[in-house]
Protein backbone atom coordinates (compact mmCIF):
# COMPACT_ATOMS: atom_id res chain seq x y z
CA UNK A 1 0.00 0.00 0.00
CA UNK A 2 2.66 2.24 0.62
CA UNK A 3 4.72 1.22 -2.33
CA UNK A 4 1.83 2.59 -4.08
CA UNK A 5 1.10 5.46 -2.80
CA UNK A 6 4.80 6.45 -3.24
CA UNK A 7 4.81 5.15 -7.18
CA UNK A 8 1.10 7.67 -7.51
CA UNK A 9 3.69 10.56 -5.47
CA UNK A 10 6.29 9.88 -8.10
CA UNK A 11 3.82 10.01 -11.44
CA UNK A 12 2.52 13.02 -9.70
CA UNK A 13 6.16 14.90 -9.70
CA UNK A 14 6.83 13.93 -12.77
CA UNK A 15 3.83 14.74 -14.75
CA UNK A 16 4.07 18.88 -13.17
CA UNK A 17 7.40 18.58 -14.25
CA UNK A 18 6.62 18.34 -17.63
CA UNK A 19 4.18 20.95 -16.90
CA UNK A 20 6.86 23.38 -15.75
CA UNK A 21 7.60 25.67 -18.23
CA UNK A 22 11.57 25.93 -17.63
CA UNK A 23 11.56 22.17 -18.13
CA UNK A 24 9.84 22.14 -20.98
CA UNK A 25 11.70 25.10 -22.73
CA UNK A 26 15.24 23.44 -21.48
CA UNK A 27 14.05 20.27 -23.34
CA UNK A 28 12.74 21.79 -26.67
CA UNK A 29 15.94 24.36 -26.94
CA UNK A 30 17.66 21.29 -26.23
CA UNK A 31 16.34 18.78 -29.00
CA UNK A 32 16.19 22.25 -31.05
CA UNK A 33 19.85 22.26 -31.13
CA UNK A 34 21.05 19.06 -31.26
CA UNK A 35 18.91 18.36 -34.56
CA UNK A 36 20.59 21.61 -35.96
CA UNK A 37 24.24 20.27 -35.00
CA UNK A 38 23.24 17.39 -36.74
CA UNK A 39 21.94 18.41 -39.46
CA UNK A 40 24.97 20.97 -39.79
CA UNK A 41 27.21 17.84 -39.90
CA UNK A 42 25.99 16.86 -43.50
CA UNK A 43 25.59 20.08 -44.85
CA UNK A 44 28.80 22.42 -43.17
CA UNK A 45 32.32 21.76 -44.57
CA UNK A 46 33.43 22.60 -40.40
CA UNK A 47 34.51 19.52 -38.44
CA UNK A 48 32.37 21.54 -35.36
CA UNK A 49 29.39 23.47 -37.17
CA UNK A 50 28.46 25.31 -33.40
CA UNK A 51 27.07 27.87 -34.94
CA UNK A 52 23.78 25.92 -35.98
CA UNK A 53 23.07 24.84 -32.29
CA UNK A 54 23.44 28.26 -31.21
CA UNK A 55 21.56 29.76 -33.79
CA UNK A 56 18.68 26.87 -33.09
CA UNK A 57 19.44 27.79 -28.87
CA UNK A 58 18.56 31.55 -29.30
CA UNK A 59 15.57 31.26 -32.10
CA UNK A 60 13.66 28.94 -30.33
CA UNK A 61 11.01 29.89 -27.62
CA UNK A 62 8.18 27.98 -25.23
CA UNK A 63 5.53 29.11 -27.05
CA UNK A 64 4.37 29.40 -31.17
CA UNK A 65 3.41 32.99 -31.27
CA UNK A 66 6.64 34.09 -28.99
CA UNK A 67 8.70 31.78 -31.64
CA UNK A 68 7.21 33.77 -34.40
CA UNK A 69 7.24 36.98 -33.22
CA UNK A 70 10.59 36.87 -31.70
CA UNK A 71 12.28 34.62 -34.53
CA UNK A 72 12.74 36.84 -37.23
CA UNK A 73 14.29 39.67 -35.21
CA UNK A 74 16.45 36.60 -33.35
CA UNK A 75 16.94 35.73 -37.06
CA UNK A 76 18.54 39.10 -38.14
CA UNK A 77 20.03 39.61 -35.30
CA UNK A 78 22.06 36.41 -35.48
CA UNK A 79 22.98 36.92 -39.19
CA UNK A 80 24.05 40.49 -38.78
CA UNK A 81 26.27 39.49 -36.18
CA UNK A 82 27.46 36.71 -38.53
CA UNK A 83 27.85 39.05 -41.34
CA UNK A 84 29.97 41.37 -39.01
CA UNK A 85 32.45 39.00 -37.82
CA UNK A 86 32.84 37.23 -41.30
CA UNK A 87 33.65 40.94 -42.27
CA UNK A 88 35.94 41.35 -39.30
CA UNK A 89 37.64 37.66 -39.81
CA UNK A 90 38.79 38.33 -43.48
CA UNK A 91 40.08 41.77 -42.58
CA UNK A 92 41.69 41.89 -39.26
CA UNK A 93 40.83 38.72 -37.47
CA UNK A 94 40.66 38.81 -33.84
CA UNK A 95 42.73 41.11 -31.26
CA UNK A 96 42.21 43.15 -28.72
CA UNK A 97 41.44 46.14 -30.11
CA UNK A 98 39.49 43.96 -33.22
CA UNK A 99 37.36 43.26 -30.63
CA UNK A 100 36.42 46.46 -29.71
CA UNK A 101 35.82 47.40 -32.78
CA UNK A 102 33.39 44.57 -33.56
CA UNK A 103 31.65 45.41 -30.47
CA UNK A 104 30.81 49.07 -31.72
CA UNK A 105 29.68 48.16 -35.61
CA UNK A 106 27.80 45.22 -34.36
CA UNK A 107 25.77 47.44 -32.38
CA UNK A 108 25.48 50.43 -34.73
CA UNK A 109 24.06 47.46 -37.30
CA UNK A 110 21.47 45.82 -34.79
CA UNK A 111 19.93 49.19 -34.80
CA UNK A 112 20.25 49.72 -38.50
CA UNK A 113 18.51 46.43 -38.93
CA UNK A 114 16.22 47.55 -35.95
CA UNK A 115 16.06 44.11 -33.89
CA UNK A 116 14.61 46.44 -31.05
CA UNK A 117 15.48 44.22 -27.80
CA UNK A 118 17.85 42.29 -29.51
CA UNK A 119 20.66 44.40 -30.37
CA UNK A 120 22.77 43.05 -27.99
CA UNK A 121 22.39 40.01 -29.44
CA UNK A 122 23.98 41.55 -32.78
CA UNK A 123 27.02 41.86 -30.79
CA UNK A 124 27.03 38.45 -28.69
CA UNK A 125 26.81 36.38 -31.94
CA UNK A 126 29.62 38.55 -34.15
CA UNK A 127 31.87 37.35 -30.90
CA UNK A 128 31.30 34.32 -30.79
CA UNK A 129 31.50 33.32 -34.48
CA UNK A 130 34.45 35.72 -34.68
CA UNK A 131 36.03 33.29 -31.91
CA UNK A 132 35.89 30.54 -33.63
CA UNK A 133 36.23 32.11 -37.45
CA UNK A 134 39.51 33.34 -37.89
CA UNK A 135 40.21 31.76 -41.76
CA UNK A 136 38.56 33.39 -44.72
CA UNK A 137 37.54 30.38 -46.14
CA UNK A 138 35.56 28.93 -43.27
CA UNK A 139 33.50 31.99 -42.50
CA UNK A 140 30.55 31.51 -45.05
CA UNK A 141 30.27 27.90 -43.62
CA UNK A 142 28.82 29.77 -40.64
CA UNK A 143 26.33 31.67 -42.83
CA UNK A 144 25.07 28.26 -43.90
CA UNK A 145 24.99 26.85 -40.30
CA UNK A 146 23.34 30.14 -39.08
CA UNK A 147 20.28 29.48 -41.46
CA UNK A 148 20.14 25.61 -40.61
CA UNK A 149 19.79 26.56 -37.20
CA UNK A 150 17.31 29.42 -38.07
CA UNK A 151 15.21 27.25 -40.11
CA UNK A 152 15.27 24.44 -37.45
CA UNK A 153 14.48 26.78 -34.60
CA UNK A 154 11.64 28.46 -36.62
CA UNK A 155 10.36 24.73 -37.92
CA UNK A 156 10.61 23.09 -34.49
CA UNK A 157 7.55 24.34 -33.36
CA UNK A 158 5.58 24.16 -36.67
CA UNK A 159 5.83 20.26 -36.48
CA UNK A 160 5.85 20.05 -32.65
CA UNK A 161 3.31 22.59 -31.42
CA UNK A 162 4.02 23.53 -28.07
CA UNK A 163 2.16 22.70 -25.20
CA UNK A 164 -1.05 25.07 -24.17
CA UNK A 165 -0.14 26.82 -20.50
CA UNK A 166 -4.21 27.73 -20.11
CA UNK A 167 -4.66 24.82 -17.28
CA UNK A 168 -1.27 26.14 -15.39
CA UNK A 169 -2.78 29.89 -15.29
CA UNK A 170 -5.96 28.34 -14.29
CA UNK A 171 -4.71 26.82 -11.41
CA UNK A 172 -2.42 29.55 -10.29
CA UNK A 173 -6.16 31.88 -10.67
CA UNK A 174 -7.85 29.43 -8.47
CA UNK A 175 -5.20 29.41 -6.41
CA UNK A 176 -4.72 33.54 -5.76
CA UNK A 177 -9.25 33.01 -5.25
CA UNK A 178 -8.67 31.02 -2.25
CA UNK A 179 -6.03 33.00 -0.56
CA UNK A 180 -8.47 35.65 -1.25
CA UNK A 181 -10.90 33.24 0.53
CA UNK A 182 -8.82 32.81 3.36
CA UNK A 183 -8.22 36.04 4.15
CA UNK A 184 -11.79 37.23 3.44
CA UNK A 185 -12.62 35.19 6.34
CA UNK A 186 -10.23 36.13 8.96
CA UNK A 187 -10.95 39.63 8.06
CA UNK A 188 -14.96 38.68 8.76
CA UNK A 189 -14.24 36.26 12.06
CA UNK A 190 -12.28 39.08 13.50
CA UNK A 191 -14.27 42.21 12.80
CA UNK A 192 -17.21 40.10 14.38
CA UNK A 193 -15.33 40.41 17.76
CA UNK A 194 -12.92 42.80 19.63
CA UNK A 195 -10.54 43.29 17.14
CA UNK A 196 -7.07 45.27 18.58
CA UNK A 197 -6.04 47.76 16.28
CA UNK A 198 -2.64 45.66 15.78
CA UNK A 199 -4.62 43.08 14.73
CA UNK A 200 -6.60 44.85 12.22
CA UNK A 201 -3.38 46.31 10.76
CA UNK A 202 -1.86 43.29 10.56
CA UNK A 203 -4.29 41.94 8.11
CA UNK A 204 -4.48 44.62 6.22
CA UNK A 205 -0.86 43.99 5.26
CA UNK A 206 -1.68 40.90 4.21
CA UNK A 207 -4.27 42.49 1.91
CA UNK A 208 -1.45 44.46 0.78
CA UNK A 209 1.22 41.61 0.20
CA UNK A 210 -1.35 39.73 -2.73
CA UNK A 211 -1.08 42.52 -4.99
CA UNK A 212 2.35 40.27 -5.12
CA UNK A 213 0.74 37.53 -5.85
CA UNK A 214 -1.43 38.95 -8.98
CA UNK A 215 1.89 40.07 -10.21
CA UNK A 216 3.00 36.29 -10.44
CA UNK A 217 -0.49 35.35 -11.52
CA UNK A 218 -0.41 37.79 -14.14
CA UNK A 219 3.32 36.27 -15.78
CA UNK A 220 1.28 33.26 -15.69
CA UNK A 221 -1.31 34.23 -17.46
CA UNK A 222 0.61 36.36 -19.92
CA UNK A 223 2.39 32.99 -21.01
CA UNK A 224 -0.96 31.23 -21.24
CA UNK A 225 -2.18 34.41 -23.85
CA UNK A 226 1.42 33.31 -25.56
CA UNK A 227 0.24 29.67 -26.27
CA UNK A 228 -2.93 30.58 -27.20
CA UNK A 229 -1.44 32.54 -30.07
CA UNK A 230 -1.83 31.29 -33.62
CA UNK A 231 -1.35 27.81 -31.62
CA UNK A 232 -3.31 24.87 -34.10
CA UNK A 233 -3.84 22.84 -31.43
CA UNK A 234 -6.15 25.84 -30.06
CA UNK A 235 -9.29 27.17 -31.83
CA UNK A 236 -11.10 30.23 -30.64
CA UNK A 237 -8.13 31.45 -28.60
CA UNK A 238 -9.34 35.38 -28.86
CA UNK A 239 -12.05 34.01 -26.78
CA UNK A 240 -9.72 31.95 -24.39
CA UNK A 241 -7.45 34.85 -23.88
CA UNK A 242 -10.63 37.17 -23.24
CA UNK A 243 -11.92 35.15 -20.81
CA UNK A 244 -8.71 34.65 -19.04
CA UNK A 245 -7.63 38.38 -19.12
CA UNK A 246 -11.16 39.74 -17.76
CA UNK A 247 -11.63 37.47 -14.90
CA UNK A 248 -7.66 38.34 -13.35
CA UNK A 249 -9.09 41.85 -13.83
CA UNK A 250 -12.88 41.31 -11.48
CA UNK A 251 -10.05 39.52 -8.83
CA UNK A 252 -7.72 42.14 -9.18
CA UNK A 253 -10.47 44.65 -8.14
CA UNK A 254 -11.76 42.24 -5.37
CA UNK A 255 -8.43 42.39 -4.19
CA UNK A 256 -8.38 46.54 -3.88
CA UNK A 257 -11.52 46.20 -2.69
CA UNK A 258 -10.62 43.75 0.50
CA UNK A 259 -7.56 45.79 1.09
CA UNK A 260 -9.55 49.27 1.05
CA UNK A 261 -11.91 46.64 3.57
CA UNK A 262 -9.14 45.98 5.47
CA UNK A 263 -7.94 49.81 5.47
CA UNK A 264 -11.40 51.02 7.23
CA UNK A 265 -11.57 48.43 9.75
CA UNK A 266 -8.20 49.35 10.86
CA UNK A 267 -8.94 53.27 11.19
CA UNK A 268 -12.56 52.06 12.43
CA UNK A 269 -10.39 49.87 15.12
CA UNK A 270 -7.76 52.48 16.00
CA UNK A 271 -11.39 55.04 16.92
CA UNK A 272 -12.68 52.59 18.67
CA UNK A 273 -10.24 50.81 20.73
CA UNK A 274 -10.33 49.15 23.10
CA UNK A 275 -14.47 49.20 22.05
CA UNK A 276 -15.49 46.35 19.49
CA UNK A 277 -15.52 47.76 16.04
CA UNK A 278 -19.16 46.43 15.60
CA UNK A 279 -22.07 45.29 17.76
CA UNK A 280 -22.55 42.03 18.54
CA UNK A 281 -25.50 41.70 15.67
CA UNK A 282 -24.33 43.61 13.34
CA UNK A 283 -20.90 41.96 13.47
CA UNK A 284 -22.38 38.21 13.32
CA UNK A 285 -23.39 39.76 9.73
CA UNK A 286 -20.36 41.06 8.79
CA UNK A 287 -18.73 38.05 9.19
CA UNK A 288 -21.58 36.57 7.41
CA UNK A 289 -21.58 37.96 4.40
CA UNK A 290 -17.52 38.43 4.04
CA UNK A 291 -18.10 33.90 3.96
CA UNK A 292 -20.35 34.31 1.25
CA UNK A 293 -18.20 36.99 -0.74
CA UNK A 294 -15.49 34.53 0.14
CA UNK A 295 -17.12 31.53 -1.70
CA UNK A 296 -18.53 33.28 -4.30
CA UNK A 297 -14.83 34.62 -5.46
CA UNK A 298 -13.57 30.90 -5.46
CA UNK A 299 -16.79 30.20 -7.48
CA UNK A 300 -16.18 33.08 -9.84
CA UNK A 301 -12.74 31.90 -10.35
CA UNK A 302 -14.12 28.61 -10.98
CA UNK A 303 -16.61 29.83 -14.07
CA UNK A 304 -13.73 31.50 -15.16
CA UNK A 305 -11.00 28.77 -15.86
CA UNK A 306 -13.40 25.99 -16.58
CA UNK A 307 -13.93 24.79 -20.45
CA UNK A 308 -16.49 22.28 -20.41
CA UNK A 309 -19.97 23.98 -20.70
CA UNK A 310 -21.59 21.62 -18.66
CA UNK A 311 -19.13 22.08 -15.94
CA UNK A 312 -19.18 26.08 -16.63
CA UNK A 313 -23.01 26.22 -16.68
CA UNK A 314 -22.91 24.77 -12.88
CA UNK A 315 -20.66 26.64 -11.93
CA UNK A 316 -22.09 29.73 -13.59
CA UNK A 317 -25.40 28.67 -11.03
CA UNK A 318 -23.35 28.46 -8.20
CA UNK A 319 -22.16 31.70 -8.74
CA UNK A 320 -25.45 33.62 -8.99
CA UNK A 321 -26.69 31.25 -6.21
CA UNK A 322 -24.32 32.60 -3.91
CA UNK A 323 -24.50 35.78 -5.35
CA UNK A 324 -28.17 36.20 -4.26
CA UNK A 325 -28.08 35.16 -0.61
CA UNK A 326 -24.90 37.81 -0.36
CA UNK A 327 -26.97 40.40 -1.47
CA UNK A 328 -29.49 39.90 0.78
CA UNK A 329 -27.74 39.60 3.77
CA UNK A 330 -25.59 42.76 2.42
CA UNK A 331 -29.17 44.42 2.54
CA UNK A 332 -29.64 42.95 6.30
CA UNK A 333 -26.32 44.66 7.05
CA UNK A 334 -26.92 47.81 5.71
CA UNK A 335 -30.14 48.05 8.12
CA UNK A 336 -27.98 47.44 11.03
CA UNK A 337 -24.93 49.61 10.05
CA UNK A 338 -27.66 52.43 9.24
CA UNK A 339 -28.97 52.33 13.26
CA UNK A 340 -25.24 51.83 14.24
CA UNK A 341 -24.61 55.22 12.05
CA UNK A 342 -27.86 56.86 13.90
CA UNK A 343 -26.01 56.56 17.38
CA UNK A 344 -22.61 57.45 16.39
CA UNK A 345 -23.04 60.43 13.95
CA UNK A 346 -19.54 60.33 14.33
CA UNK A 347 -18.62 57.49 13.05
CA UNK A 348 -21.17 57.48 9.74
CA UNK A 349 -18.38 57.89 6.87
CA UNK A 350 -16.66 54.53 8.37
CA UNK A 351 -19.83 52.47 8.57
CA UNK A 352 -20.91 53.59 5.28
CA UNK A 353 -17.54 52.90 3.89
CA UNK A 354 -17.68 49.32 5.06
CA UNK A 355 -21.02 48.87 3.16
CA UNK A 356 -19.78 50.61 -0.14
CA UNK A 357 -16.78 48.05 -0.06
CA UNK A 358 -18.67 45.10 0.28
CA UNK A 359 -21.24 45.72 -2.50
CA UNK A 360 -18.42 46.50 -4.83
CA UNK A 361 -17.46 43.14 -4.41
CA UNK A 362 -20.94 42.03 -4.83
CA UNK A 363 -21.61 43.66 -8.10
CA UNK A 364 -17.83 42.79 -9.65
CA UNK A 365 -18.82 38.99 -9.48
CA UNK A 366 -22.13 39.82 -10.65
CA UNK A 367 -23.00 37.23 -13.72
CA UNK A 368 -24.40 39.68 -15.93
CA UNK A 369 -21.73 42.51 -14.73
CA UNK A 370 -18.88 40.02 -16.09
CA UNK A 371 -20.81 38.89 -19.76
CA UNK A 372 -21.18 42.27 -20.26
CA UNK A 373 -17.87 43.35 -19.76
CA UNK A 374 -16.77 40.24 -21.50
CA UNK A 375 -18.60 41.61 -24.64
CA UNK A 376 -16.71 44.74 -24.34
CA UNK A 377 -13.20 43.63 -24.08
CA UNK A 378 -13.87 41.02 -27.36
CA UNK A 379 -15.03 44.30 -29.21
CA UNK A 380 -12.19 45.96 -28.41
CA UNK A 381 -9.40 43.53 -29.09
CA UNK A 382 -11.33 42.79 -32.49
CA UNK A 383 -11.12 46.02 -33.65
CA UNK A 384 -7.54 46.64 -32.24
CA UNK A 385 -6.71 43.35 -34.48
CA UNK A 386 -9.16 44.77 -37.80
CA UNK A 387 -6.70 48.12 -37.44
CA UNK A 388 -3.49 46.22 -37.10
CA UNK A 389 -3.69 43.21 -39.52
CA UNK A 390 -6.32 43.63 -41.68
CA UNK A 391 -5.73 41.13 -44.29
CA UNK A 392 -5.43 38.59 -41.78
CA UNK A 393 -9.05 39.50 -40.30
CA UNK A 394 -10.56 39.25 -43.63
CA UNK A 395 -9.44 35.89 -44.16
CA UNK A 396 -10.22 34.75 -40.83
CA UNK A 397 -13.89 36.26 -41.42
CA UNK A 398 -14.23 33.94 -44.74
CA UNK A 399 -13.18 30.87 -43.44
CA UNK A 400 -15.46 30.89 -40.14
CA UNK A 401 -18.24 32.09 -42.56
CA UNK A 402 -17.43 28.74 -45.00
CA UNK A 403 -16.87 26.56 -42.16
CA UNK A 404 -20.38 27.58 -40.71
CA UNK A 405 -21.57 27.19 -44.29
CA UNK A 406 -20.17 23.80 -44.90
CA UNK A 407 -21.72 22.79 -41.09
CA UNK A 408 -24.79 23.86 -42.23
CA UNK A 409 -24.92 21.64 -45.31
CA UNK A 410 -23.55 18.60 -43.29
CA UNK A 411 -25.23 18.78 -40.03
CA UNK A 412 -22.73 19.23 -38.00
CA UNK A 413 -23.52 22.22 -35.97
CA UNK A 414 -25.06 20.13 -33.10
CA UNK A 415 -28.30 20.38 -34.19
CA UNK A 416 -30.64 17.29 -34.90
CA UNK A 417 -31.81 17.15 -38.40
Amino acid sequence: MLVAREDTSVRERLAKLSRDPVVVQTLRSAAAATIAYVIALRLSPEAAPLTAPLTALLVVQVTFYATLTNGIRRVNSVVAGVMVAIAFSLLVGLTWWSLALLIVASLGVGHLVRVNEYVPEVAISAMLVLGVTTVGDTAWARVLETLIGAVVGLGFNLLLAPPVWVDEAGESMEALARRLRQLMLRIGEEAAGRQPYEQAAARLHEARRLDHDIVEVDADLRQAEDSLRLNPRVRDSLLHRVVLRTGLDTLEICTVVLRVLARTLTDLAKDREPDPLFANETGAVLEQLLSEIADAVVSFSVLVTTHVSSNADAAESRLSAELRTAAGTRDKLALLLREEADRETERWQLLGAVLTEVNRMIDELDTEHRSHRLLEELDRVSQEQRVRVPGLTRLRERLGVQEQLWRNRTGMDGRSR
